[in-house]
């Protein structure tokens, strides 16, 4: 790929895509820009990454084919409103924010512009993040590829229909909270059987790890593997019944239905 890649906003998610472009080698440093109105966050990113940066939106707009709105929401139509007439005419703009479809951001630049839409999620920031990829009708399939090819440079993505990102939001976009929670409770459990607390984490996260890592690698159903754990009679199939008396499966899908729910409330 030899095209400019600009990111407005220079936060968590905006640092994981750079750290992730530079160590597959998709383009030159030279060949990424980031904007920021935080000096200090600017000055971390040059050190880090040794890319250009700038307070100004407008200038990076002018130079970027491929521009990553990296910035909340709420901030979309600010930022639009500063680069719209400076855009380049083929640019590919990416969204990564909830709640912002791709006829919402054409709609502030106020003409037909490619536009992907696209659900990242934290754990990119150890290059194991899972993003899924909408583009619109006009964005050709080498650019898809291209924006892909971002992605994938920290952790997985998959295409999908824009109409599936209230679904992504629940399944992946939120669910590192999710896991997080289960982990923390696997641990406080573990420590009231004794084990202190910082090897119960590592014990609880290793097996959450694992477990995910089985799952895609087998190509096993998850009940499959569950099963596979469970002996007749034994400790597994005790904490099984047991955490279904309690709704756990059911807890688990209310709190995505709530989440993508929120996500399509968002959208409108």
């Amino acid at each position: 790929m030899n095209k400019t890649i600009g990111f407005i906003g220079s936060g968590n998610m905006g640092g994981a895509m750079i750290g992730g472009i530079i160590k597959a080698g998709l383009t030159a440093r030279e060949n990424i820009y980031v904007s920021d109105i935080n000096e200090d966050s600017l000055a971390r990113v040059r050190e880090s990454y040794g890319v250009h940066t700038t307070t100004d939106n407008a200038e990076l707009a002018k130079v970027c084919d491929i521009i990553v709105l990296s910035v909340k929401p709420f901030l979309y139509p600010v930022v639009i409103d500063q680069i719209k007439a400076v855009v380049k005419e083929a640019v590919i703009i990416v969204v990564i924010a909830a709640g912002q479809s791709s006829a919402a951001v054409a709609h502030l630049f106020g003409r037909e512009i490619k536009i992907v839409k696209t659900m990242p999620n934290t754990p990119a920031l150890v290059g194991e993040g899972m993003a899924a990829i909408a583009p619109a009708k006009n964005v050709t399939k080498e650019e898809t590829e291209e924006i892909t090819a971002i992605f994938n440079s920290f952790g997985k993505s998959d295409i999908v229909s824009e109409h599936l990102m209230d679904a992504v939001t629940a399944v992946s976009g939120s669910s590192p909270a999710y896991v997080y929670m289960m982990i923390e409770a696997m641990a406080d459990a573990a420590v009231v059987e004794g084990m202190p607390r910082p090897q119960a984490y590592k014990f609880a996260a290793q097996a959450v790890l694992g477990s995910a890592q089985m799952v895609l690698e087998t190509g096993k159903h998850p009940g499959e593997l569950k099963d596979m754990v469970c002996s007749p009679g034994g400790t597994t199939i005790a904490a099984v019944a047991k955490l279904e008396e309690s709704g756990f499966r059911s807890s688990i899908m209310q709190g995505m239905k709530a989440c993508a729910d929120k996500s399509r409330e968002m959208s409108k």
